[in-house]
């Protein structure tokens, strides 16, 4: 059987990646990396795996392993549109909600790999936790088991290239918008609210008030807060 190994650290997608060994048990061998120290040269060449799949990972992928494995990683744009960092956020903030998940191959470049496959998303309502959950979901149910089965070939992106930057803490001030509305302060305050990310604040004087789980109901924002004591330079 081919070996495939999913390299990750969220909950939910190690979750999903146990449903999708259980599903595919009797066609394919699979392994788990949440280390970054495991996801070296010498461990994948023994274990030779047919695909390297990155549902979401934090580290640099080394030039010697995508250069001698099909390592796919999976973007939050109709790539090539939405290249680069925080792609969830600068969706949100330049109000567009309906987007691909795009599993590309990892070529060295910021997002610039060859497309295998694309599926539709929308992102209108939820907090950013909420959609990584629902993406994992579309990942491992669908995208994975789609390119496992298929003999895909992959494809140069085409169009315009345009460029996201990754996001500030600091961006994070609500007193930064330049426009208040229940909507914008809605989307602002869901798309910061996930595990691992800089929530929604406001600073007065010595204290941060930070904003999560906000819902937009009967023309009124309903959620928690939490305020906490801070340093000068925090």
């Amino acid at each position: 059987m081919q070996n495939i190994i999913i390299a990750t650290i969220k909950e939910w997608n190690i979750q999903n990646y146990f449903k999708l060994k259980e599903k595919f048990k009797n066609k394919y061998n699979f392994y788990l990396i949440t280390d970054k120290d495991e996801l070296n040269y010498e461990n994948l060449k023994n274990i030779n795996p047919q695909f390297i799949f990155f549902p979401h990972w934090s580290w640099i992928i080394e030039k010697e392993i995508y250069e001698n494995f099909n390592c796919l990683v999976f973007h939050m744009t109709d790539l090539p549109f939405g290249r680069g960092g925080s792609p969830f956020q600068n969706l949100i903030m330049n109000e567009i909600y309906d987007t691909k998940i795009s599993a590309i191959k990892v070529d060295g470049g910021i997002d610039s790999g060859n497309i295998y496959l694309k599926e539709n998303f929308n992102i209108l309502l939820g907090s950013a936790e909420e959609n990584f959950i629902k993406i994992s979901e579309l990942i491992f149910t669908k995208m994975i088991p789609y390119i496992l089965t298929h003999k895909i070939i992959p494809q140069k992106q085409s169009g315009e290239v345009t460029i996201f930057k990754r996001r500030k803490e600091s961006e994070s001030d609500i007193l930064k918008l330049e426009k208040y509305s229940l909507n914008k302060l809605y989307d602002f305050i869901r798309m910061l609210d996930a595990e691992g990310y800089p929530k929604a604040f406001i600073k007065l004087n010595d204290v941060k008030i930070e904003f999560s789980e906000v819902h937009l109901k009967n023309r009124k924002l309903i959620g928690r807060f939490e305020i906490k004591e801070v340093k000068e330079n925090d």
